[in-house]
């Protein structure tokens, strides 16, 4: 970081609006910025219009940052996002889990090689379109664009648009990857976000949100699997033990699911359980079934953000998916180590495992863990 404060910050442009703005905004305040576009997947049917075309969204990157006036990288992680990204939605799916490959971009991708990228390339930071925050302890509160001791204790902040927190997917991330991050619209609504798109006059403005898998974009998890996971029909069966039906595969479902049964007449069914051994999908007629509901679960594969766990057992807030609202809870040590139990006050719906658990105190995101 120069004397005068300013910084010389990498910013991943997606083509959207909100990491549009964040390197506008970075930029008004004075900073060195290079914009970087993440080529991660290109399997689509039309690459220059499908829904996952990164030539599309690389060619709105491209005129972003040129009406920015500042460079565009262009990365391939292709090899990596398919290795740690993809490669782990099909072991999870294969496993009869229910992956979130967004959490893992994030922790593998966004804050892995193009982190190590803004650091080969000499910047004082990295920053996304996320709407999150970070906060530094013992510091003036939630930083902006400035910096702040390395011995510092860095906290992840939620967003202040509730409809647009991403914390969730970034409860992965630890202290030197927030340590070198920045959310320049964390502190937004979106629709600020929007406005001030339009104030900076950007070619991508009206541009709507991408969704879908991350990368990857709307695509139909059937004809995703197709060919990376080998069909294995099975048995549907009824908590009660009735047999109902035949599916072609467990790998297609998810706790709580109701679509794609193929079970007509009457009350719908859901998925409540899929047990792999049998290869037997059980299911439940209606959506508030108590088969549906769980006042508990475990969950492994535990990360604190501070990088120590808070003693316990703790109460806490936290959230079984995205943009749940978070749900009172009380966490203990499980059983077998590396485990933790997560009693909940309320009991709650579709808990799905391989999804994540994550924990909030307030506005801060703690941590999270898997569910088992």
């Amino acid at each position: 970081m120069r004397a005068d404060g300013r910084k010389k910050i990498l910013v991943a442009m997606s083509g959207g609006v909100d990491s549009s703005v964040a390197a506008a905004l970075l930029l008004k305040e004075g900073h060195e910025v290079i914009g970087a576009f993440m080529k991660n997947w290109s399997e689509a049917a039309d690459p220059c219009s499908g829904d996952c075309g990164w030539h599309r969204e690389r060619a709105d990157a491209v005129r972003t940052a040129a009406h920015l006036g500042i460079p565009l990288e262009t990365l391939d992680f292709e090899e990596q996002y398919r290795r740690e990204v993809v490669d782990y939605m099909i072991r999870e799916y294969a496993s009869g889990r229910t992956p979130n490959p967004d959490v893992m971009c994030n922790r593998m991708i966004k804050f892995g090689p193009f982190l190590e990228t803004a650091r080969r390339l000499h910047c004082d930071a990295m920053a996304t379109g996320h709407y999150a925050r970070v906060a530094v302890s013992g510091g003036p509160g939630v930083r902006g664009s400035g910096g702040a001791a390395e011995s510092a204790t860095y906290r992840l902040l939620v967003g202040v648009d509730p409809n647009k927190d991403q914390s969730y997917f970034l409860h992965r991330l630890n202290q030197e990857q927030l340590r070198q991050t920045l959310f320049p619209i964390g502190h937004l609504l979106k629709p600020q976000v929007r406005e001030l798109a339009k104030e900076f006059g950007l070619p991508n403005a009206d541009k709507k949100d991408s969704q879908g898998i991350c990368f990857i974009g709307k695509v139909k998890l059937e004809e995703f699997l197709a060919g990376r996971i080998e069909p294995k029909p099975g048995i549907i069966v009824t908590v009660n033990h009735e047999a109902v039906g035949r599916h072609d595969g467990l790998a297609h479902f998810t706790v709580g699911q109701r679509h794609g049964l193929g079970l007509g007449g009457g009350e719908p069914y859901f998925v409540v359980r899929k047990d792999m051994a049998t290869n037997t999908l059980y299911v439940a007629r209606g959506s508030d079934h108590p088969a549906l509901f769980s006042k508990e679960l475990v969950a492994d594969d535990i990360h604190w953000i501070s990088g120590a766990a808070p003693s316990m057992p703790f109460e806490c807030q936290a959230r079984i998916r995205y943009r749940q609202p978070l749900q009172n809870v009380t966490v203990v040590a499980g059983e077998r180590p590396g485990t933790l139990k997560v009693a909940f006050a309320v009991p709650q719906r579709a808990v799905s495992p391989g999804q994540f658990c994550v924990f909030y105190q307030g506005d801060e995101c703690l941590g999270g863990a898997v569910i088992c």
